[in-house]
């Protein structure tokens, strides 16, 4: 058997409104409730699965979907209609810009509790310029 990432847990503060700003930007279902997670899963059969910290800090992370061009255009409108903030890096230093790296496009946005999210065409260092 191949390795392959099956689910990752996410932390939130309101674990129900954070899946669904995911489920919402990216146009996917939020699943339903699976013992403390609220999972949101992508076409690859990974979940990431949001649980409620409980009050406790949460540390950022980031999270990297690769989408095609018209699933780009989709959820970048959705994150646009929605007013987030974007950014073409991951440090948010070029904001309402895209990046166009290897040939494809990127973008960043946060989501309701820091996480850093992106959507991106093509995979980085995929040998395009």
């Amino acid at each position: 058997m191949s390795v392959q990432l099956n689910h990752t847990i996410v932390a939130a503060r309101d674990k129900e409104a954070s899946a669904e700003f995911l489920a919402t930007m990216l146009g996917v279902p939020v699943g339903p409730r699976f013992g403390p997670f609220i999972p949101v899963e992508v076409s690859n059969g990974v979940t990431l699965d949001f649980m409620d910290t409980g009050g406790e800090p949460i540390t950022a992370q980031h999270y990297a979907f690769l989408v095609s061009e018209d699933e780009f255009d989709a959820i970048f409108g959705r994150v646009q209609e929605a007013g987030v903030a974007f950014y073409a890096d991951p440090h948010h230093n070029q904001p309402r810009q895209i990046n166009h790296r290897d040939d494809g496009r990127g973008v960043y946005f946060d989501d309701p509790d820091g996480h850093n999210l992106e959507i991106l065409t093509r995979p980085y260092g995929c040998g395009r310029r």
